[in-house]
């Protein structure tokens, strides 16, 4: 282990005349060694850069934790998204002129800290040598418009936690946030006015998000969304995720665009959450041997195949040579007569039916949010409820794995073409408890309408999970996630405005040979 040397607050000149801070932790004795670098709106002091600054740099790296415009005395307004290409470049730029710039550098970090990379990757020249991104994207978008529903949740406690982090004691906001939010999406205001809620005032990002910019091809996300260039990235790319992650599904897009592309990143998925702690270690691990195969050329700490998965069921580590898994095949476990779920075609049978109360939306227990525990909880309360339709498997006679994508093929008929289609997984024990394995949801709209019967495409989040002996695979069905998903008024006014009355969708499901609503599984080829 190397000693240390610490230089605080350098500063690092923005093309506009804004200057932002840096922290430099240099390993004595290697003047001239590659150099890691970090681009936070979360500070730069404290545990993270002692853990990653003073970590890495005792590997022997320079290691650069800078924080992001608008915070931690960088100068500007934080923009979010918006300004981490130029700044990014700019700042890229400004290292290449340090006295002890060896030539060659890597990038790091989680969540916001991830998409900094994916924003100046494919812009920063031969010199970015490895990138080890966590529980990140190229862009975040689909995840606030998730199914093209507004991810109320995460983005009310996201825009929360960074106002928070801006006044006093803000160190205290990652503690606070999360409350604050659940007592704005309890309180019944508007969804408008939920940022007054949780915050005591307007937060620009979460209106321009609700108001604003829910359709991809509006310019909003032109200098926001950096994955058609993901695939262009030379460096060698690390990721690692969580199965309860918000950011999953398009972290795996990512993947698959660069080994479309060619390219062989590696990827490691954990039974983690976004702000489990337990993803820390490994982070770490796996970034070190990362960046000493690909800055220093010692390759003996990676791992011979490429793809790393935690399978939940099962409790074990299993390396694959590739994402989706090798051998895996979609399996059709078809909703059927008398609330039945199995791999047979249905036979002809009228729909069932629910309706969905938008003043008393359907509750959510669990799933992916960004700043909770979204470990999988029992679901058994929330099956009793008449506005959920579940759907369950005999008790399986033998283990059976899913490895891969899930969606869901619903044909549905509501009386309001504005109308949520969510979908949930769920893994039953053989004593009655019912744990969420994925979920997914897909808003409809008067577009989407083709007279009557709807056939609905529904992706899920992604699993590996061993469905045990005697346990059954269920399904639900319903209209709302409320508060992770915002709930649909179904008058079909804008989110953030219109004062037209609420209006209930009676909704019918249907499973017939003709209009087979199906859960698509990906059912894992039997080792040995």
């Amino acid at each position: 282990m190397r000693r240390v040397r610490l230089q605080r607050d350098l500063p690092v000149p923005m093309p506009d005349g804004v200057t932002l801070l840096a922290d430099h932790y240099a390993p004595a004795g290697d003047e001239r060694a590659p150099v890691i670098l970090m681009r936070s709106p979360y500070g730069r002091r404290g545990l993270f850069g002692w853990y990653y600054g003073r970590g890495f740099a005792r590997q022997g790296f320079h290691v650069v934790i800078q924080s992001c415009r608008g915070g931690f005395g960088s100068g500007g307004l934080l923009d979010p998204l918006g300004d981490e290409h130029d700044d990014g470049l700019a700042t890229i730029a400004w290292l290449r002129k340090q006295p002890w710039y060896g030539g060659s550098f890597a990038m790091f970090g989680p969540s916001y800290l991830g998409y900094t990379q994916w924003a100046v990757a494919p812009y920063a020249g031969p010199e970015l040598r490895a990138m080890a991104t966590q529980i990140t994207a190229s862009q975040f978008r689909d995840a606030a418009y998730v199914g093209g529903a507004f991810a109320l949740e995460s983005t009310l406690s996201w825009t929360t936690l960074t106002d928070g982090m801006s006044r006093r004691f803000g160190g205290a906001a990652l503690l606070t946030a999360p409350r604050l939010t659940r007592r704005a999406v309890l309180s019944g205001r508007p969804v408008a006015e939920l940022d007054l809620a949780s915050a005591g005032r307007p937060l620009r990002f979460y209106q321009d998000l609700l108001m604003h910019h829910a359709h991809p091809d509006v310019p909003y996300w032109d200098k926001r969304d950096f994955s058609p260039k993901v695939g262009e990235v030379d460096a060698a790319v690390t990721m690692l995720g969580g199965w309860y992650d918000v950011f999953l599904p398009w972290q795996l897009k990512d993947y698959t665009a660069m080994r479309a592309a060619g390219r062989r990143p590696y990827l490691t998925i954990g039974p983690w959450y976004h702000i489990d702690t337990r993803h820390g270690r490994p982070a770490m691990a796996e970034s070190l041997a990362w960046f000493r195969a690909h800055l220093l050329g010692d390759f003996s700490g990676l791992r011979p195949d490429p793809v790393r998965l935690y399978v939940t069921g099962a409790e074990e580590w299993r390396d694959f040579p590739d994402w989706p898994a090798p051998g895996t095949r979609e399996q059709r476990w078809h909703l059927q007569h008398g609330f039945g779920l199995g791999t047979d075609g249905p036979l002809d049978a009228p729909p069932d039916r629910f309706r969905y109360h938008p003043s008393h939306p359907t509750p959510v227990i669990g799933g992916p949010v960004l700043l909770g525990d979204s470990r999988p909880r029992d679901q058994r309360r929330l099956e009793q409820r008449r506005d959920v339709l579940v759907y369950s498997s005999a008790a399986l006679e033998s283990d059976v794995e899913m490895i891969g994508p899930v969606r869901g093929e619903l044909f549905v008929r509501s009386s309001t073409p504005y109308v949520d289609v969510v979908v949930r997984v769920c893994d039953v024990y053989p004593d009655g408890r019912s744990y969420n394995v994925c979920e997914g949801v897909r808003r409809l709209s008067a577009s989407d309408s083709l007279d009557g019967v709807r056939r609905v495409s529904v992706d899920l989040w992604p699993i590996a999970h061993r469905f045990g002996r005697d346990h059954r695979i269920r399904v639900h069905v319903a209209a709302g996630a409320y508060p992770t998903i915002a709930r649909n008024p179904g008058n079909g006014d804008p989110l953030g405005g219109g004062d037209g009355a609420m209006v209930p969708a009676d909704v019918e499901v249907f499973h017939s040979p003709d209009r087979p609503s199906a859960v698509v599984l990906p059912l894992c080829a039997p080792r040995g």
